[in-house]
């Protein structure tokens, strides 16, 4: 098995590294069997987004804050535990932002596509959902769609539900909504197509945010997944990120 070696530019990421340049070969990325990556999530984040092009596995480990993506770091039996590893594969989110002058850009998410009000005046969109209007006016500080892999981050600050892996299913969640007040977002499929249309956007201007790509003054966004893309993670079996999700729920 070929392992190719990747970290962040942080002091304990760089100093990982070399412990395990001490022990072990790697190879570059493009001839690798699986990546191990160094850093914490927001590392992770960029290099999947870097890679998603790049159907090779990729067994992280921590050396950030909360790690959620990643696995403990540590020097030994890195090939065992990579063979043992559990798999999780997953189709990112696809953003197709056309803006107010007409601009057409598009994106790919990770966690999240949210849309969010520029200014101090709030955003008032309508939801439409595989064609069907589903929302004639939402008004709020935004509203995004999360994956499963990203319900834990922006979407469960939002108050927005936590969702188990393999449950087929997308958070929509609004963010600080006025009107209506007691709506508290959907549950839909995993393969549903969501369209935002954005009320009197040029009075009440909108940004588009795909994980880390963000298109400002928006009139329309839709959001479906791209089964064209798959990204695989790699996890020790006694601590998955079906297990981490999990666990997120019973956490005060």
């Amino acid at each position: 098995m070929k392992l190719a070696l990747v970290n962040s530019d942080t002091e304990n990421a760089i100093s990982s590294a070399e412990k395990l340049r001490e022990f072990y070969d790697f190879v570059p990325v493009e001839e690798a069997d699986v990546i191990v990556a160094l850093g914490g999530d927001g590392y992770m984040l960029h290099l999947m987004h870097d890679l998603l092009h790049n159907d090779t596995p990729i067994f992280g480990m921590n050396c950030g804050t909360v790690g959620f993506l990643m696995n403990k770091f540590g020097v030994g039996n890195l090939a065992k535990r990579i063979r043992q590893a559990e798999s999780y594969c997953f189709h990112p989110l696809k953003m197709t932002a056309v803006t107010t002058s007409g601009e057409c850009h598009t994106g790919l998410a990770i966690n999240e596509v949210s849309l969010l009000r520029e200014t101090r005046q709030t955003a008032k969109i309508r939801i439409f959902v595989d064609g069907k209007e589903r929302l004639d006016e939402l008004v709020c500080d935004g509203v995004l769609v999360a994956t499963p892999a990203g319900s834990t981050a922006y979407n469960l600050s939002a108050h927005g539900p936590i969702i188990p892996l393999g449950s087929d299913v997308v958070a929509l969640t609004p963010i600080s909504a006025f009107r209506p007040r007691r709506w508290r977002g959907a549950l839909l499929p995993q393969k549903a197509t969501i369209r935002f249309e954005i009320i009197h956007p040029e009075k009440r201007p909108v940004s588009a945010v795909a994980d880390i790509q963000e298109v400002r003054d928006v009139a329309e966004v839709t959001v479906e997944q791209d089964q064209s893309i798959e990204i695989t993670l790699l996890f020790d079996k006694e601590h998955t990120l079906e297990e981490r999700i999990l666990n997120e729920q019973f956490i005060n």
